[in-house]
């Protein structure tokens, strides 16, 4: 698997990772025609070599006719639609950060993502910077983007509503459910375009580097100089030597001690409706001897606001705890076997070099006992029997095919049990990575730059 891991150390900036995709080989001539068939007319996309505090780096700039248009979103699409040099897998990227910065922006003004303008991210520099990288990420063949935690600077700057704190709003809204760092630069480290990159496209954010195997390592430089450390964001690409069967996740836990169990029963269900991995409860003692349920709740980072939403709503807790974990879990698809008793949903799951395991769906099995006036316990070990049965069946039989998934196994089950692979794995990339955003910003930098 091809894996690149974002090293912020002083944040993240469109321009900032547009150089570093183009430092760490991604081709800038297909770049360039790719921002030449936008249409935009006098814009013209330059690299330069630079020292940032003392290394080598590569600085983006776009040079660009004065503009004064603030853009929707349907605006940029039709830039996007018009763009010939572009593949559709790179147009899907670029819109995803768009839709990132319009849904947050519009939930930051109480407007709707078609009514909202784009600013800052809809001016003709933050527009490039978005096309470009997501042309870079494609073109570098990127399967998994990992993300150090994200500093976002301290102090004020003055945007297009007046002087805000940073983050801005818009930022901000963008960066929930994202690790932070604590960087002590009086400076905005991370601006509007490169908090959608990172919500949009990052899979995994871990403080330093996954396993992997370092092919190249591109370094982007930032507009601002400061004196205790260079303003590069590092891009290091390669391929990965983790398990695939790893993730991270978010534990949500409320203490709760006033409410009825029917009440913590029915939030629960509400959570598990709204898509969250794992849901359960656990008796435990509290202050002043007070009985109690300890309720938790496993999402992914993009599910927290939807997660804490319906905590507070349903439960009335004051407080909730959250925790970013990292877990092992098998690989999976979901499939359908053939049975004496018509088709059994189920999933398969395996683990490297292991034989895959199959455990047959919850509905399917009280389906068929109903049906057949079984105990359910019954119709769950004939189907597992059935499974083990038939892959014993397919092991005996000659076949010159690769072993190589899931586990130890091949899976071409083209006899007594049919699959039916709708590839449901339990990872989100949902590159999910609930995305949002349009900028007001009218900040004292040009466009994108940090």
């Amino acid at each position: 698997m091809r894996i690149a891991y974002l090293d912020c150390s002083t944040g993240i900036a469109g321009d900032m990772t547009l150089a570093a995709l183009i430092d760490a080989g991604a081709d800038e001539g297909v770049i360039r025609a790719g921002i030449d068939s936008l249409g935009l007319e006098g814009v013209v996309l330059k690299t330069e070599t630079v020292v940032k505090g003392g290394f080598r780096s590569t600085y983006v700039t776009v040079e660009h006719p004065e503009q004064h248009a603030h853009r929707h979103l349907s605006d940029i699409h039709e830039i996007l639609d018009r763009a010939d040099a572009i593949t559709d897998s790179q147009k899907s990227i670029a819109r995803e950060i768009f839709l990132a910065v319009a849904q947050a922006e519009a939930k930051v003004h109480g407007s709707t993502v078609e009514k909202v303008h784009f600013h800052e991210v809809g001016a003709i520099d933050s527009i490039v910077d978005i096309v470009g990288v997501a042309m870079g990420f494609d073109l570098l063949g990127i399967d998994q983007v990992y993300c150090s935690y994200i500093p976002t600077g301290n102090g004020k700057v003055k945007i297009d509503h007046g002087v805000c704190p940073i983050p801005t709003p818009g930022t901000a809204e963008l960066l929930k459910g994202i690790p932070l760092a604590n960087v002590p630069i009086e400076a905005e480290l991370t601006t509007p375009t490169g908090a959608a990159i990172v919500k949009t496209l990052v899979d995994h954010f871990s403080p330093s580097l996954p396993a992997m195997t370092v092919e190249q390592i591109g370094y982007g430089a930032g507009t601002k100089d400061f004196p205790s450390r260079a303003n590069i964001l590092r891009l290091f690409v390669g391929t990965g030597v983790a398990s695939p069967g790893f993730d991270q996740v978010y534990l949500l836990e409320t203490n709760l001690d006033d409410i009825s169990g029917e009440i913590i029963g029915y939030a629960r269900q509400k959570l598990l409706d709204e898509g969250a991995l794992d849901v359960f409860s656990m008796a435990i003692q509290m202050k002043k001897e007070r009985p109690g349920v300890l309720l938790s709740v496993i999402c992914r980072p993009d599910q927290i606001e939807a997660m804490e939403t319906i905590l507070f709503h349903e439960t009335g807790t004051f407080g909730i705890r959250r925790q970013l974990i990292e877990r092992s879990k098998r690989l999976r698809e979901s499939v359908t076997i053939d049975s004496d008793w018509g088709p059994i949903e189920g999933k398969l799951g395996w683990r490297e070099g292991e034989p895959a395991i199959f455990t047959p769906e919850f509905e399917s099995c009280a389906r068929v006992a109903q049906k057949q006036g079984l105990p359910l316990r019954e119709v769950y070990r004939t189907i597992e029997s059935w499974y083990q049965q038939a892959e014993m069946d397919e092991d005996d039989e000659p076949h010159d095919h690769d072993h190589d998934s899931p586990g130890a196994h091949s899976h071409d089950h083209d006899h007594d049990h049919r699959h039916d692979h709708d590839h449901s794995h339990d990872h989100s990339h949902d590159h999910d990575h609930d995305h949002d955003h349009d900028h007001d910003h009218n900040h004292d930098h040009d466009g994108d730059h940090t």
